[in-house]
């Protein structure tokens, strides 16, 4: 599969010699994981609904998440540590009295109720299928812990998609951090060039490939009418995913879409 660059006449210099001017052979997509290929943020709605009984705390939730994800990146914490810290500080806000034990409770109840509502889109199984046999490399990025995702991917039947699994706790740098997309790169042995990455968040995700010298696809499930940077792809569904791999970058090699 190649990316579908312009091509201009050039002078040959040797017969041996590269054409500079050839475009680079896609021979990895790398995909992020939570609400690209699962619905993960139905899931905690849903959890933090039934625990409260009120459905409107989502975006306090995230907010809290985002900042201890960070201290996790950064090395302050290791995930255990952060979901105890994350829920205390979150019941905190609510002003709900807990205590240690209470917060672990609630911790475990609400890790229940996400792991056994989790979903796929409806669009995964027929794209990854798409991928596999056109004959691409798959990596799965992602930024949270990885014996979380990796349950994940297994108890939704994903697992054997992926040439490999990057988490950031693991590899020491989280997206958008190029070395993230770099690392994954050198695992598979591709040159960030040959690769795309895709992901539901536009900065951390999209941005952040590009900037890696990957190709940068936002995957906009919600069609936010957000601005597109320069340099970025955006798809409203993975099941655009494969016209644009063969319309923008691919020439030849791709398998027609079932």
């Amino acid at each position: 599969m190649d990316f579908a660059r312009p091509r201009i006449a050039a002078p040959v210099t040797t017969l041996d010699a590269p054409d500079p001017w050839s475009p680079a052979s896609l021979r990895l997509v790398c995909l992020d994981i939570d609400d690209t290929l699962i619905d993960f943020s139905a899931a905690g709605r849903r959890a933090l609904a039934a625990l409260l009984g009120r459905s409107d705390l989502w975006s306090r939730w995230e907010r809290i998440t985002d900042r201890f994800v960070a201290l996790v990146v950064a090395g302050e914490v290791d995930y255990a540590s952060m979901h105890f810290r994350r829920t205390q500080c979150f019941l905190g806000e609510l002003e709900m009295a807990a205590d240690d034990a209470e917060v672990r409770r609630f911790e475990e109840k609400r890790k229940d109720l996400v792991r056994r509502s989790w979903r796929l889109f409806h669009d995964v199984l027929p794209c990854l299928e798409w991928l596999r046999a056109a004959g691409v490399l798959l990596a799965a990025v992602t930024n949270a812990s990885g014996a979380h995702q990796r349950a994940k991917l297994a108890d939704l039947g994903l697992a054997h998609f992926f040439n490999f699994v990057a988490i950031a706790g693991e590899i020491g740098v989280a997206k958008p951090d190029p070395v993230m997309f770099h690392s994954v790169c050198a695992r598979l042995g591709c040159d960030p060039s040959e690769a795309a990455h895709v992901g539901d968040k536009l900065g951390t995700d999209a941005v952040g490939a590009r900037d890696a010298g990957l190709e940068g696809v936002w995957l906009d499930r919600h069609e936010s009418g957000a601005e597109v940077p320069e340099g970025v792809h955006v798809i409203n569904g993975l099941d655009e995913l494969p016209q644009l791999l063969v319309s923008e970058f691919a020439r030849i090699g791709v398998p027609a879409q079932r």
